[in-house]
């Protein structure tokens, strides 16, 4: 229904932006990865997603056609739904869920909060055929990615905000695995 969004960034929520479009303020969920490269104030295109379900209208909105592409990937894995699936998208780039598919890598997958081995193994089942194959291998970087921001979206994901997420994980030895270091910042956080 609708291909894209333009308008100025009114305000970033923990799983939402405000995008205001001709005098009328659009809710459109988001990937953490999307909202963290947003700014309020400044003007923004998103490509969207429309969903009416018998619970509600939503708008869902991503920087890239191919995070949006992925999004609709997933919703065609068994119970997979838009929450998860922005889930997924705030802790792997598509390109990183690319590479976890075509390489059978179950681990990571799992290291998205919510996802266990068997849901993992049904997004490589279900997606081995639907993904582009000629997709470029990422570089080790982009494959074991910032712990420091993976963290920040973890917890994010769980609904902190980002301010709070970040005062957290100033205090938190980052050279822990992503698992431990999610495990001890919502500790801090059940603290405050």
């Amino acid at each position: 229904m609708f291909d894209f969004i333009k308008g100025i960034i009114v305000s970033i929520e923990a799983e939402y932006v405000v995008i205001e479009n001709n005098g009328i303020g659009y809710r459109v969920y988001t990937s953490t990865n999307t909202s963290l490269n947003l700014q309020v104030g400044k003007e923004e295109m998103l490509y969207t997603e429309f969903q009416a379900r018998e619970d509600g209208v939503f708008l869902y909105g991503f920087r890239t056609k191919e995070e949006m592409d992925m999004f609709n990937n997933l919703l065609k894995v068994s119970k997979i739904g838009p929450k998860t699936a922005l889930g997924i998208l705030s802790t792997l780039s598509p390109n990183k869920i690319k590479y976890a598919i075509a390489n059978k890598d179950l681990d990571l997958l799992c290291k998205v909060p919510g996802i266990g081995k068997k849901t993992a193994e049904r997004i490589v089942f279900d997606l081995k055929d639907k993904i582009d194959a000629s997709f470029e291998l990422v570089e080790d970087g982009e494959v074991n990615p910032n712990t420091y921001d993976e963290a920040l979206a973890g917890l994010m994901s769980l609904g902190y905000s980002r301010q709070e997420a970040d005062m957290v994980l100033k205090k938190l030895d980052l050279t822990m695995s992503l698992e431990d270091i999610i495990r001890e910042g919502l500790k801090l956080l059940s603290k405050n």
